[in-house]
C-alpha cells in the first residue's frame, strides 16, 4: 500500500502535502527525496535511527593489473580509465554493477565500500517516519533511494518523491501502487504536470491531482485535467496564514480550515484508489 506524491517541479508544496497527508490519514511518511529530505522539519519524529548507505568500488591490484583496458571498456559510466601507467577510478562516477570484475581475466579487481548517505527512521506518534540523506558532493541519489524503500513498514505508506520526472522519481514509482500529482496554477506548473503524468501513466499507476496555491481566477490545471479525464483530489487555496504556519515549521492542518480539506482529500483517496487507507 504505497502511494507516491510527485510533482512536476520544485517548490509546489509537495512535501506539504506529503506531511499533512500523513497525519490525517495515518500513513507511514517517507522522504524520498534524499537531496533536499525536509519533512522532518515538520513531522519532528523521535528515538531516531540512524543506517550508513554503502556502494561498492573496484580497487585495482597493480600486481595483478596488465593494463589491457578491458574493465575500462565495458565500464558504461567513464568510471575507469585507462592511462600509460595504471588504471584511474573516478569512484563517483561508479555504479557498482560490477562489469569490471567480470571481464578481468587477470582477477586483479576487488570491491571496496564507500559510504554515500545514511537511513533515519523515528516515530511520529504511532507513524513511522523514515528519510534517505545523500550525502553532500554525491552525485548518485538512487542507491540511497533503493535502500530506503526495500524495507518499508506494513500498512500505508506516503512516498514523498524528488521534485520532477529523473531517475530519482523513477527508483520511487517502481514501489508505488498509485501516485498523487502536486500542481499550482501557472504555466510551468501546468507544462511539468504533462510531464508528470505522462510518467505515472508510463507505470500504468492509478492517480489523481491535488492544486496547491489554488487562484480561483486561473482555471488552467482544471481545464486540463478534465480534458484529460484526470481526477482532482482536493484544491488547497493560497492563504497568508497558511504560509506563516508553514514557515515557522508547523502543519498546516493546525488550521481548522486546511484541516477540513485534508480530511476531504484523504476521503477523495479512498474513493478513487482501490485499496483502503488506514
Amino acid at each position: 500500500m504505497n502511494i507516491a506524491i510527485l510533482s512536476g517541479k520544485g517548490g509546489t508544496g509537495k512535501t506539504t502535502i506529503s506531511t499533512n497527508l500523513s497525519v490525517i490519514t495515518g500513513a507511514n511518511y517517507i522522504d524520498c527525496d534524499v537531496e533536499e529530505p525536509n519533512g522532518f522539519i515538520f513531522l519532528k519524529p523521535s528515538q531516531i535511527k540512524r543506517e550508513e548507505v554503502k556502494v561498492d568500488y573496484p580497487v585495482v591490484d597493480s600486481s595483478r593489473c596488465t593494463l589491457c583496458g578491458e574493465c575500462a571498456k565495458v565500464c558504461q559510466f567513464n568510471a575507469l580509465v585507462k592511462t600509460k601507467k595504471d588504471i584511474m577510478l573516478f569512484e563517483k562516477l561508479c555504479h557498482g554493477c560490477h562489469a569490471c570484475g567480470i571481464v578481468c581475466k587477470q582477477s586483479a579487481l576487488t570491491f571496496g565500500k564507500r559510504i554515500i548517505g545514511t537511513i533515519e527512521e523515528g516515530q511520529y506518534g504511532n507513524l513511522i517516519c523514515k528519510r534517505g540523506i545523500l550525502n553532500v558532493g554525491e552525485p548518485m541519489a538512487v542507491p540511497v533511494i533503493r535502500r530506503l524503500l526495500k524495507n518499508l513498514p506494513t500498512g500505508t505508506n506516503l512516498i514523498d518523491c524528488a521534485p520532477g520526472t529523473s531517475c530519482n522519481v523513477v527508483s520511487s514509482l517502481q514501489y508505488a501502487d498509485g501516485a498523487i500529482l502536486v500542481t499550482e496554477p501557472s504555466s510551468f506548473g501546468l507544462h511539468d504536470l504533462k510531464m508528470a503524468v505522462q510518467l505515472v501513466r508510463s507505470f500504468n499507476l492509478p492517480f489523481g491531482v491535488v492544486i496547491n496555491k489554488h487562484n480561483i481566477e486561473d482555471d488552467r490545471i482544471q481545464t486540463y485535467c478534465e480534458k484529460e479525464n484526470i481526477e482532482i483530489l482536493g484544491v488547497i487555496p493560497y492563504r497568508r496564514e497558511a504560509a506563516e504556519v508553514y514557515s515557522s515549521g508547523k502543519m498546516i492542518v493546525e488550521l481548522p480550515e486546511y484541516k477540513e480539506i485534508f480530511e476531504e482529500i484523504a476521503e477523495r483517496l479512498r474513493e478513487v484508489f482501490p485499496w483502503n487507507l488506514q
